[in-house]
């Protein structure tokens, strides 16, 4: 099968249905990330409502976009792992150099739009596909795997109620967390049809009620009472601040999220075809409009989006080949940006839960990058090669980011994230190492 032609249900009943399904699977991969950053960049209940508002405004209006203009399959952009991951580190890292949160956010404003400079470089002069050699399944893998690694750190703090003020586990939350936690791998494991394809709404709507009747619900303590329809705000982290320190983080970042690119539309496309099917064009429209969709993300100040391969465990668990409800039901995301009431009522998702929520989702993403790496024989050489990565990879996880206050900030941005160094280690040792003539022939057989 090629092109566009998707199995279609031509009745209204049957495309409403499916609209909704895609909207529920929308908002539940886009609820949780907000109240991440919320927590980590301690905003109060208003501006993580407002954060929220915006993410459900560019996810919608990205994802149509993409659908439409870029890559054109049924994929849902949604923020990014490697953002939150370099959203946290720069949180410790800046604040410990003496910045505000504020000043650390427009510092990440900047980046986004670097990256998204990039990556339209990339597509536009047809660049994107030239560099998928160094992305083999051994880098993929390895870049998953120290991904989970380093952001479970953060959700597993927000699971046990561990702020940057609070240092003492909260014992009440900690139950419902890992009850939430739980739920949620239990019903993707041995679930059934709607009850799998929902193990996160379902997981997060029932530790919340848990949470609201044991503990309480989290409301807005001094804040008026949302309007009933406004607009998302534009730069609501105030405007960019640029500095020459994020240009390599960014175009770093820009080069790894090639790989996510290929990985999202190989996996959508095997799912609606029946196996792997792209072109390079296809690859290169997907690079120019993420691209585009960095730089909406970065106006409206929120973690830039990326397109997610989870969407085609969505496809093959509901059966939903067709493009169009798909795309009605990204626009039907960014109606509902417009009222904040509803958005408000979401955003009171407790911390705990959300974080709950996200980590149980990391299981499979884990396992998926177990299995990318062994997909290859694990020789001496691509074992030493993780070793030396995961090494220095995650013992800089753990190394505190005001050490590297006395470096340059260009240097700090890059040494002090874990997942970048580890990542860029794979990458480069995997194409200077090649091996004797002899085990490449073995590799490669």
């Amino acid at each position: 099968m090629a092109g566009n032609n998707y199995d279609t249900r031509s009745s209204l009943s049957g495309i409403t249905l499916e609209t909704v399904q895609w909207f529920v699977f929308l908002l539940a991969s886009a609820v949780a990330l907000p109240i991440v950053i919320g927590s980590v960049f301690q905003l109060n209940f208003t501006e993580v409502a407002g954060l929220m508002q915006r993410t459900f405004f560019v996810v919608g209006i990205t994802s149509f976009l993409q659908g439409v203009f870029g890559h054109r399959l049924p994929i849902m952009e949604g923020p990014a792992g490697i953002w939150i991951s370099i959203f946290t580190v720069m949180a410790y890292s800046e604040v410990a150099a003496g910045k505000s949160y504020a000043e650390t956010l427009q510092t990440l404003e900047a980046a986004m739009i670097w990256t998204g400079i990039f990556l339209l470089f990339f597509g536009v002069f047809r660049l994107a596909h030239r560099v998928l050699f160094v992305f083999t399944p051994f880098v993929t893998g390895a870049f998953l795997f120290l991904l989970t690694v380093q952001l479970s750190g953060t959700f597993l703090k927000g699971m046990l109620g561990v702020q940057q003020q609070i240092e003492a586990i909260l014992v009440d939350q900690t139950i419902l967390a890992f009850l939430t936690f739980f739920v949620v791998i239990g019903l993707s494991f041995f679930g059934k049809g709607w009850l799998k394809s929902y193990a996160v709404l379902l997981g997060i709507v029932a530790g919340w009620g848990l949470y609201a009747i044991l503990i309480g619900s989290k409301t807005a303590d001094s804040g008026p009472a949302p309007v009933p329809f406004a607009l998302p705000e534009l730069w609501a982290w105030g405007m960019p601040s640029f500095n020459w320190s994020v240009i390599p983080l960014a175009f770093i970042t820009a080069v790894i999220l090639l790989s996510n690119i290929v990985a999202s539309v190989v996996a959508v496309s095997h799912s609606i075809y029946g196996k792997p099917s792209y072109t390079y064009s296809q690859l290169n429209r997907g690079s120019s409009f993420l691209g585009v969709t960095h730089v909406i993300s970065t106006m409206f100040s929120t973690v830039s989006n990326v397109s997610l391969a989870s969407s085609s465990g969505f496809i093959n668990l509901t059966g939903q080949k067709s493009k169009q409800p798909f795309l009605y039901a990204s626009l039907l995301l960014v109606v509902v940006a417009f009222f904040p009431p509803i958005v408000a009522f979401i955003s009171a998702i407790p911390a705990p839960i959300a974080n709950a929520a996200l980590l149980a989702t990391f299981v499979q993403l884990m396992g998926l990058g177990l299995s990318n790496m062994m997909s290859e024989e694990l020789n001496e050489r691509r074992l030493t090669i993780l070793g030396i990565s995961f090494l220095v990879g995650i013992g800089l996880m753990f190394i505190p980011s005001e050490v590297f206050q006395g470096m340059p900030s260009i240097v700090q941005n890059l040494i002090s994230n874990g997942l970048l160094v580890g990542t860029v280690l794979v990458i480069v040792l995997e194409q200077l190492w090649r091996g004797s003539p002899e085990s490449q022939k073995r590799e490669n057989a």
